[in-house]
């Protein structure tokens, strides 16, 4: 008798404390795969969308919601999903004692950004801020920097944030040329004479990684940490940005039977789009505010790269990687709006931060878009996510849970602002 007091008492407690169902109605609802309602109607229950569609086609009964969102004029997006960034491992460029992100050695397979991951960053709320609240926690640097894992933008530890753990590893490939200028001066192009030894030295270790697959009884940590690239549990990342680097890294990864393969940064997609298709290998794009890599390619080659890439059908998603990433990934989705202004589909646009991410990192069957039986971690806009004017994110959930959009840049505007 006593025991079904407790489960009662429980049960109780569960319903008084759960998650209660919400329905959010009449948002500009961009569903992350393409599709746009324009008056929208979605609820939550539980941690996962439950209705999503048109509000002129569906009926439901208000009173089985605790709270009623009326967004006449809103805009509610999927969560903006950043990859291959730093965020959440450094905290302030000019103290080295904030880097978390590289360790020393060429060949660091067993580097785990997953348990560096810090929480208490004061960066990360500033970037909710804009929508942005999935990160791809990327290591950096050497031969092979090591594992990256995927992240919440909020949470109360590393294993709390932890959307998927281990997800790929990360090969900075040799470049076959290289400039001898400095930042935005051109300088001149150069051969790396040392690039074949360099592919020579990779290879190798991958050999050594092979044969350990197949066969060992005696435990390396490094090996065993690349064993989920043969079995097809994690994800290869290869750096590089020159047509023929990336044709050479695309035959090394088919050489050792490597199935998912990804490659960051990819300047020269364009000119081997037809062996990115056979291959089945999708792009994680350097930041779309740049400067062109050569001196020849005109000026506005950057911004219009998605478009053309997605014209072709290649599988691409956006990053904010390079100088002052970290704060930075806030200015994401803008990035995404200027791939607009330069032709891209405005749907499009959204899916190059948030499904077309999801997909590449493999967790699309969780984020990624607003779709019944999915994790509702999403937010509402004031207006369009994508236009620096006029991004204002009001509400965000993740997992189905609003969360607090406050930040320190918040605080000391409302603490030092001058009252009319």
């Amino acid at each position: 008798m006593k025991k079904i007091v407790i489960i009662l008492l429980a049960l109780l407690q569960l319903q008084v404390y759960g998650e209660k169902p919400i329905l959010l109605i009449g948002a500009t609802a961009h569903i992350g795969n393409g599709e746009v309602y324009e008056n929208s109607i979605i609820s939550v229950n539980n941690g996962v969308f439950e209705i999503v569609g048109d509000a002129t086609k569906i009926r439901i009964d208000p009173s089985a919601f605790d709270t009623i969102y009326r967004l006449n004029g809103k805009h509610i997006y999927p969560a903006f999903i950043v990859p291959n960034t730093t965020l959440g491992i450094t905290e302030i460029g000019a103290v080295r004692a904030t880097h978390d992100y590289r360790e020393v050695g060429g060949y660091n397979p067993n580097v785990r950004t997953l348990i560096a991951y810090n929480t208490d960053s004061k960066i990360l709320n500033t970037v909710i801020s804009n929508g942005v609240m999935i990160a791809q926690v990327t290591p950096k640097g050497n031969v092979i920097s090591g594992q990256s894992s995927v992240m919440y933008l909020k949470g109360d530890n590393w294993e709390d944030a932890q959307l998927r753990a281990d997800d790929g590893l990360h090969i900075n490939w040799p470049s076959s040329f290289y400039s001898t200028g400095w930042w935005a001066e051109p300088g001149e192009i150069k051969k790396n004479d040392n690039y074949s030894k360099k592919v020579e030295e990779i290879d190798e270790f991958f050999k050594k990684a092979s044969a350990y697959n197949i066969s060992s009884n005696i435990m390396d940590l490094k090996m065993e940490s690349v064993k989920g690239l043969f079995n097809g549990t994690k994800t290869l990342y290869i750096h590089t940005n020159h047509a023929n680097d990336m044709r050479d890294a695309i035959r090394f990864a088919n050489k050792f039977k490597i199935k998912n393969k990804v490659i960051v940064g990819a300047d020269d997609a364009l000119k081997i789009t037809e062996l990115l298709k056979k291959n089945n290998v999708s792009l994680i794009l350097k930041r779309t505010h740049r400067l062109p890599a050569t001196q020849d390619k005109p000026i506005d080659d950057p911004f219009l790269q998605a478009k053309k890439l997605n014209d072709e059908g290649i599988l691409f998603c956006l990053s904010y990687s390079g100088d002052m990433e970290a704060m930075g990934s806030r200015n994401l989705p803008f990035t995404a709006g200027t791939t607009v202004a330069y032709g891209q589909n405005y749907e499009d646009a959204v899916k190059s931060i948030t499904l077309n991410t999801a997909k590449i990192l493999k967790i699309d069957d969780v984020v990624g878009s607003i779709e019944k039986n999915k994790e509702a971690t999403f937010f509402v806009s004031d207006g369009d996510a994508l236009d620096m004017k006029t991004n204002n994110v009001i509400i965000a959930f993740i997992k189905g849970k609003e969360i607090s959009l406050m930040n320190h840049q918040k605080d000391l505007y409302n603490k030092y602002k001058i009252n009319d």
